[in-house]
């Protein structure tokens, strides 16, 4: 019996890793070519998972007759970056953002610093910045200092958030440089800082020379509680979903709970995303009383969805929880909540959002969010694509799209963004202290709590065309993944 049950099992991984392969002769499939081998696990990964397989003719499950047939095309592609950018669907590499489907999927050389990554560890100075364009300007950009991650080399510098910087080592940074001068392989940089008057950019000697290190940043950056009258109103900044430290976020959660607030902030302004589990367990922790209900729907490519819808409907749902592990969660039990965005909010910020929006009040307030309502997986070269026995030959892994993301009545139509309540978009005039109740944003979300209406604001300078930011550049790329592939599938196969 138990013979049988293991020839149904390889039946099945055979039949949805490499469908084309149905015709062969063979009772093996022939060995890959050694030089091929990590362009060999691309094309199987993404014929499998990919969110759009069928849209890209090139991963066809009739494509390829047989693993010859499929050798010959990969060598085609003897660099494994560029077989996967021509296997994805309209990607941003090759189609201007207002075409472009695929804006999110990638590849890395070394799963060890994707693995980092995806948990907040970064080769990083600790400087977390906006960039925008120089008015007047498409090519020039400048940045300014968001927050500093304390515990960072900037950390123990006279650098600070509002700080403008236009150069890197004495060369204006741009369009087509700043990637390079800001996160090349230089771990040692001088940023040269400016003044800005009436919009007109003048350096002012100062020069803050910054060491990159491994850093693991806490994402949990500001936990306060602000009485405003009869109202205790908890505030958190959370700027990464990192599942190493849920337990630091219920604990936090437990600190808020404990001091009795009436009222919820959460500041996802410079979040970009990470865990869906994380962000299901923060959407349980400012609620509480919908545990079991679904939070989000995943929806998965077609061969994957139909095995689900007919095998195990059930596992295709994100449920708000009320434990991490045997851990109670620390719910606050809101039935408003205030969450403050960016146009550098995305992935399982906006997750939370649209996830939240059919149960409580949500009340945005800032600027429109990124619009990025699909999730990824990591894919590693092994027989099943986990973590688990893994080619020793390479440490190539895959983060590409697999699933989109709806919310508990079905929506997730976003992908240009969630539009604010109350729009206040952060400029640089009025930037304010993160967590005190004069800085802009959170002092018209307590305006709002209060009934008091919404606070004056001084006219800025200058309005600024926004570019891009650390968070997004270094590696993190917006991002909303599983923390692996799904069990019911992976037994399936």
């Amino acid at each position: 019996m138990k013979t049988k049950f293991k020839i149904i099992i390889l039946f099945l991984f055979s039949a949805l890793t490499f469908q084309s392969c149905h015709d062969m002769d063979d009772v093996a499939p022939p060995k890959v070519p050694s030089n091929l081998e990590v362009q060999n696990f691309i094309w199987k990964g993404l014929n499998l998972y990919y969110l759009w397989q069928a849209d890209v003719p090139n991963l066809s499950d009739t494509r390829f007759a047989n693993q010859t047939q499929l050798d010959a095309f990969l060598t085609g592609y003897p660099q494994p970056e560029t077989l996967f950018q021509n296997l994805l669907y309209n990607p941003i590499s090759k189609f201007p953002i207002a075409t472009a489907v695929d804006r999110f999927s990638w590849i890395v050389s070394d799963y060890l610093v994707l693995e980092g990554q995806l948990q907040g560890s970064t080769n990083n100075n600790g400087v977390e910045f906006g960039l925008y364009l120089k008015p007047g300007s498409t090519t020039d950009v400048f940045g300014y200092v968001r927050y500093i991650v304390p515990g960072s080399d900037a950390s123990s510098k006279n650098i600070h958030r509002g700080d403008v910087f236009y150069g890197v080592d004495g060369t204006q940074l741009t369009t087509s440089n700043y990637q390079a001068l800001l996160f090349g392989t230089n771990n040692n940089y001088t940023l040269n800082l400016a003044d800005i008057n009436g919009g007109a950019f003048t350096s002012n000697g100062v020069n803050i020379a910054l060491t990159k290190t491994v850093l693991d940043e806490n994402p949990i950056l500001v936990n306060t509680v602000i009485t405003s009258g009869s109202h205790k109103i908890g505030y958190l900044m959370y700027n990464g979903f990192y599942s190493n430290y849920d337990t630091q976020l219920n604990d936090a959660f437990g600190t808020l709970k404990s001091q009795g607030i009436t009222d919820f902030v959460l500041d996802l302004r410079y979040n970009g995303g990470g865990s869906i589990q994380t962000a299901t367990r923060l959407a349980s922790m400012i609620t509480g009383q919908f545990t079991g209900q679904v939070f989000a729907k995943q929806q998965w490519n077609a061969k994957i969805q139909a095995y689900y819808n007919t095998n195990n409907p059930a596992s295709l749902n994100n449920l708000f929880t009320d434990k991490i592990g045997t851990t109670p969660i620390n719910s606050l039990n809101m039935t408003t909540v205030y969450i403050l965005t960016s146009k550098s909010t995305a992935s399982a910020s906006e997750l939370v959002i649209n996830g939240l929006k059919p149960y409580v009040t949500v009340v945005q307030i800032g600027d429109t969010t990124v619009g990025k309502n699909v999730g990824s997986v990591t894919l590693y070269d092994s027989p099943d694509f986990s973590a688990t026995n893994r080619n020793p030959n390479h440490r190539y892994a895959m983060q590409p799209l697999v699933i989109k993301l709806v919310n508990g009545v079905g929506f997730g139509d976003y992908q240009n963004g969630l539009v604010p309540t109350f729009q206040l978009a952060e400029n640089l005039s009025t930037l304010g202290i993160l967590g005190n109740s004069a800085e802009p944003l959170l002092s018209l979300a307590i305006a709002k709590i209060t009934g008091t209406g919404k606070m004056a604001q001084p006219k800025p300078e200058m309005q600024f065309d926004y570019f891009n930011d650390s968070k997004s550049i270094n590696g993190i790329q917006n991002q909303m993944f599983l923390e692996k592939a799904p069990a019911g599938l992976l037994k399936a196969l």
